[in-house]
């Protein structure tokens, strides 16, 4: 069983023993911490906070028991159901709630499940309002309300909202995108994007839509983690059904990862840069991905007479350097899209449909747009180190050994070369290295990693 409390929520496998995994006790404990830091956080007489969740098997049970604490807590709760990630903090925002909770657990497997914690504005908390959080859990004084004092529920659903809100930007074009008459394909791994992604195509005038677990009831399809080696069913049936491009999504729809028309991957690292490509063409300004994102991005920015500038790993940190910057987009090279112009929220949604019209009027098929881009491969490592052994040490000798190149220290060490560049973060967790290495071919990119791996061993 595992328990994992960090900048980017409370999540751990169902059941245990509490405290060693997630716990019915743990769920209350954590979410009767949020309430309290909440209402802390508010000036209003009545706090409100938002209530989302995927598909998950343990949905509901975490959900009652979420709700349930809300309301003992005196906060007052608007449950939205089923709904995605992006979705959710929308909906904080169009509530105008004090904050959100999100149920999901992301790409992790089934047994999983998480409280993912949100703002008024309806984003991440930022590391320092997390730790406070994480603090009254372990202090675990609580003040409940008395029976003149509780919460009330209220039940609403915000998909359509959402894909409106989407329909609604100035650079989707549902005309163009009806006109090219795409066949698509799309893999919802039987959770929430299975409700919204047809919805969403729907609207913008796609006719042939090919569904891929759509059923949301949790039971995966697959390895829910969209990585090529998770999408061998879609792939194949891009080439038996003839579609001109693929859509798969993680279980809470913020990850967007597109097929060929051929069945080859166009590339979760490039679900960003095509979209900012498409953006920066028409609104030219800034982009900002993590550290640990394809220098593609960079290089496509700068076509178009932007700046670059890289955040540390997290997506809170992307859209803190996005607003330091004036990005006008960004996001992770996961296929996470961050469009300000909806919201500072990595947003599948707001992906596909900038895609689309990207795709519809370059009149190409998607692995000819793929061409377009710089092309660049990522190789991603990781080194297990001894216990007691200093990774911080380590790190500081690499930054000595490569001082004449250029070095990012943000978050672990990023040296980057002319062709390539190599980023080595230390996990917070394990005694772990994760090096990962980008140079224009496999073979360039997969070299470059094991020289530093040989480097940290000569080292130690």
């Amino acid at each position: 069983m595992t328990l994992i409390k960090s900048i980017s929520g409370i999540r751990g496998t169902i059941g245990g023993h509490s405290g060693d995994g997630l716990s019915p006790l743990d769920i209350v404990k954590f979410t009767a911490a949020f309430a309290q830091w909440t209402a802390q956080q508010s000036k209003a007489d009545k706090v409100r906070i938002v209530v989302g969740r995927d598909a998950r098997i343990s949905g509901n049970m975490v959900r009652d028991l979420v709700v349930g604490t809300l309301v003992g807590m005196g906060i007052d709760t608007v449950d939205i159901g089923l709904a995605t990630t992006p979705t959710t903090e929308i909906a904080v925002t169009g509530e105008k709630a004090d904050g959100g909770i999100i149920l999901t657990a992301s790409h992790n497997p089934r047994q999983w499940n998480a409280l993912k914690l949100l703002n008024d504005k309806g984003e991440f908390l930022t590391a320092a309002d997390g730790a406070q959080v994480l603090q009254i859990a372990d202090k675990g004084d609580f003040v409940f309300a008395d029976i003149d004092h509780i919460g009330t529920v209220t039940q609403k659903d915000y998909t359509d909202t959402h894909i409106d809100k989407v329909l609604a930007l100035k650079l989707v074009d549902p005309k163009v995108i009806e006109q090219a008459n795409f066949s698509v394909a799309i893999d919802c791994v039987n959770s929430v994007g299975g409700i919204v992604l047809p919805k969403l195509l729907k609207k913008l005038g796609i006719k042939n839509i090919i569904e891929l677990f759509t059923t949301p009831d949790g039971n995966f399809g697959h390895n829910p983690e969209p990585i090529p080696e998770n999408l061998t069913e879609i792939s194949d049936t891009m080439k038996k059904c003839k579609a001109d491009v693929g859509f798969v999504v993680d279980p809470d729809v913020d990850r967007l990862a597109i097929i060929n028309e051929d069945g080859s991957m166009f590339g979760e690292e490039y679900t960003i840069v095509a979209v900012s490509d498409y953006v920066l063409s028409h609104t030219p300004g800034n982009t900002v991905s993590n550290l640990s994102s394809s220098r593609a991005l960079a290089d496509v920015t700068k076509k178009h007479g932007g700046y670059y500038n890289a955040a540390a790993v997290g997506e809170v940190n992307v859209t803190t350097k996005m607003r330091e910057t004036g990005a006008i987009i960004g996001g992770e090279g996961n296929g996470g899209v961050i469009y300000p112009e909806s919201h500072y929220g990595r947003d599948a949604l707001v992906g596909i449909a900038l895609f689309l019209t990207h795709l519809a009027q370059q009149k190409m098929t998607c692995s000819q747009l793929k061409a377009t881009y710089p092309q660049y491969f990522i190789s991603k490592n990781k080194i297990q180190l001894s216990d007691g052994i200093d990774v911080d040490d380590i790190l500081a000798q690499v930054k000595e050994k490569y001082a004449d190149e250029r070095i990012n220290d943000i978050d672990g060490v990023k040296i980057d070369f002319a062709e390539s560049w190599v980023h080595l973060r230390k996990s917070n967790t394990e005694p772990i290295i994760r090096i990962y290495a980008e140079a224009h071919t496999e073979n360039e990119a997969a070299a470059l990693a094991e020289k530093i791996i040989d480097d940290i061993k000569a080292m130690i």
